[in-house]
């Protein structure tokens, strides 16, 4: 059943072959329904004891309730979950409009705080589109407030390389919002600053106008605004000006200093690759001005033994 199950998720709600053939183990525990590997009982189980106090916190930050039951599916190494997410950064994504979760458990490495802090990321998709319905919700505008209210959580494998968008801001590179609206880019680091920007200004709307500022823009769109009429009625400011402060904000931020903080690693390596070629150029000149001066009295003993 379970295996029938899963099939059916993943053509309906991905729409593409269904490759995965094992047997799925069902659970339903604290009001989460959860399907996974037999080798991930453990793990479910644990997942569904978080679940209320997820559950909790998102509502609380958010000011809604979730409606409903969700599904959430856990697969391990070597499923079909990469095709089905359409990328091989995502650890997770979810699907409003079947209330359902589908994570990757093996790239979650067995961290089940960062699961945790993952199922509260993908909680916030499913109860922002269960109150947004009338109006499209921007792709940034999603995952800005999915990061911002799951401590900065991306759904996506991300790295430590310092920011991408201080980089982007430095080098003007940075995406337009516009074009975030309704997806972001495929290749990894693109991918990485679509989400850093996605939160950075969701963070800049509500450092401006605070978090009720926010959720009162939310709440017009959930009333049918779209996001540019829902920010001109609730900030008396066009979207557009919104950006433009923002990454004015961004520019007063990101100096030649902070810039080169996220390279102080490397540049400390090449500096300390540096002074270990000075060091030993200094012992070779060293040794060979020894050995020259060897060689000179050595031939100043020979000549002077020769001529007495």
């Amino acid at each position: 059943m379970g295996g029938i199950l899963f099939l059916f998720f993943l053509c309906v709600f991905c729409m593409v072959p269904p490759v995965f053939s094992g047997q799925l183990v069902e659970l339903a525990s604290n009001g989460i329904r959860i399907l996974c590997e037999p080798s991930l009982k453990g793990a479910a189980a644990e997942m569904g004891e978080a679940y209320p106090f997820v559950k909790e916190r998102v509502e609380t930050i958010f000011g809604w309730k979730l409606k409903g039951s969700p599904t959430l599916i856990l697969l391990g190494k070597g499923s079909s979950f990469e095709r089905m997410a359409g990328s091989a950064y995502v650890i997770a994504f979810a699907a409003p409009e079947k209330n359902l979760i589908v994570m990757d458990w093996s790239k979650l490495k067995g961290n089940r705080i960062h699961a945790q802090d993952v199922l509260k990321h993908e909680l916030c998709h499913l109860l922002i589109h269960q109150e947004i319905t009338r109006v499209p919700v921007p792709r940034w505008l999603d995952e800005g407030l999915a990061q911002w209210a799951s401590d900065g959580v991306m759904d996506i494998v991300s790295d430590q390389k310092g920011s991408r968008l201080n980089r982007a801001v430095f080098n003007d590179r940075m995406i337009p919002v516009r074009r975030l609206a309704d997806g972001f880019p495929i290749r990894k680091d693109r991918l990485i600053l679509a989400y850093e920007e996605s939160k950075d200004f969701v963070e800049y709307i509500i450092g401006r106008y605070g978090k009720e500022g926010l959720l009162k823009m939310l709440r017009r769109m959930g009333q049918g605004q779209t996001v540019s009429e829902a920010s001109q009625s609730t900030f008396s400011v066009p979207l557009a000006s919104l950006e433009v402060g923002w990454k004015e904000s961004l520019k007063r931020r990101v100096t030649w200093l902070s810039y080169l903080s996220y390279y102080l690693y490397e540049i400390l390596f090449a500096l300390g690759g540096l002074l270990m070629c000075f060091a030993a150029v200094k012992v070779f000149l060293r040794k060979r001005a020894y050995m020259r001066a060897e060689m000179e009295n050595g031939d100043g003993r020979g000549e002077s033994g020769w001529r007495n």
